[in-house]
């Protein structure tokens, strides 16, 4: 369809620099000067750079990864429009509603403003965040009078404002995503309650939470890069990050499921719809079914009181299941592994500094067997 184009992913820079090139702006400065001044590797006086992590793991993963997620998304989003119309979804009456939306979505989309407003979002908070120089993650870098040398100096006002300039890019994709998706749950869409997807026909947008694995991925090495510096260097205990990891977690998931959750209304309100009616089928042909072949006081005059017919009866019973057991939220399993599975993944790494997981879970393997 001409009209709506691939799905409004947001901005795609996928054409622009590759990845590599921001790691190597990021980092390669930063590891340059701290070679040169002998800070790169441990030595007797002072951190080095290699042990901060969340430094690196900020350069070299997290902004790659950042940048990754714009063509992973938009993979996933570009197949969304061509389902909504091939699955039925969109009817040529609401069509017209449905394409606006899409054309709305997609101005907003390549509007210059939002981009303005991440700029200078980034820059405010570059000039009223400065970092101190006696902060731990910039102590690689200070200078013998204390100042910051020019590896901090690139690290404060050029690879963290690139890295906060990403994320509320991202964080702007996900509120462009939602608006595009609640504004299309209210063009008419011809949802099936008693699809076997349980959502209605909308099984389709549970792929959302592992299009944005690479951002999740990203932010939680990031996070697990600066604790695992705390436990190493600083006896940080494990048991102090608990809290941080979980609002972390809790957070960042319902950021990813907010798009999806602008279609809970319109499930809600097919579910309520059909629940009664599909009810009253299965009931009336209940009925029929008992006065023709219980109680024996009619003789059949429909098909569906032919032995044959009893079969329908068990299929609109298990319809009835179906649209009983429909979900609000279109994810299945398989999303919420997929918003797992990145956030899990690096926290282990932390984890395994103070625990000894592969003891620990020999010593589970034991005791079940």
């Amino acid at each position: 369809m001409a009209a709506c184009g691939a799905p409004c992913s947001g901005r795609r820079f996928g054409r622009g620099p590759p990845r590599n090139f921001f790691a190597v702006l990021s980092w390669l400065p930063i590891a340059v000067w701290a070679l040169l001044q002998g800070r790169f590797f441990a030595t007797g006086s002072g951190e080095s750079l290699l042990q901060h992590f969340g430094v690196n793991v900020r350069c070299l993963v997290a902004i790659p990864l950042l940048i990754l997620g714009e063509a992973t998304l938009h993979s996933a989003t570009r197949g969304y429009i061509p389902q909504f119309i091939g699955s039925g979804l969109v009817d040529d009456a609401v069509r017209p509603r449905f394409e606006a939306a899409v054309r709305t979505a997609r101005r907003w989309r390549d509007s210059w403003l939002p981009w303005l407003l991440v700029s200078g979002a980034t820059i405010a908070w570059t000039v009223v965040d400065r970092p101190a120089g006696q902060s731990d993650e910039l102590s690689w870098a200070l200078g013998p009078n204390g100042a910051l040398g020019f590896g901090g100096v690139w690290f404060a006002y050029v690879v963290r404002p690139l890295f906060v300039a990403l994320l509320l890019g991202w964080l702007w994709r996900i509120v462009l995503l939602a608006g595009l998706f609640a504004h299309l749950g209210r063009v008419g869409l011809s949802l099936v309650p008693s699809h076997p997807d349980h959502v209605g026909g909308l099984g389709f947008l549970k792929r959302l939470p592992g299009a944005l694995g690479p951002v999740t991925l990203g932010l939680s090495a990031m996070f697990a890069s600066h604790w695992a510096h705390a436990i190493v260097y600083h006896s940080q205990a494990l048991a102090s990050l608990k809290v941080p990891a979980a609002v972390f977690a809790v957070v960042w998931s319902l950021l990813i499921l907010a798009p999806l959750a602008t279609f809970m209304p319109v499930l809600r309100a097919a579910k309520h719809a059909a629940l009664p009616l599909y009810a009253a089928l299965v009931a009336e042909q209940g009925r029929l079914v008992r006065r023709r072949w219980i109680d024996r006081t009619t003789k059949a005059e429909t098909p569906l009181l032919e032995p044959e017919g009893v079969g329908p009866i068990a299929d609109a019973a298990q319809m009835f299941d179906v649209v009983r057991s429909m979900r609000l939220l279109p994810i299945g399993k398989s999303s919420f592994v997929e918003i797992a599975v990145p956030i899990v993944a690096p926290m282990l790494v932390v984890v395994a500094l103070q625990i000894p997981i592969r003891s620990l879970v020999l010593d589970l393997v034991k005791a079940l067997m």
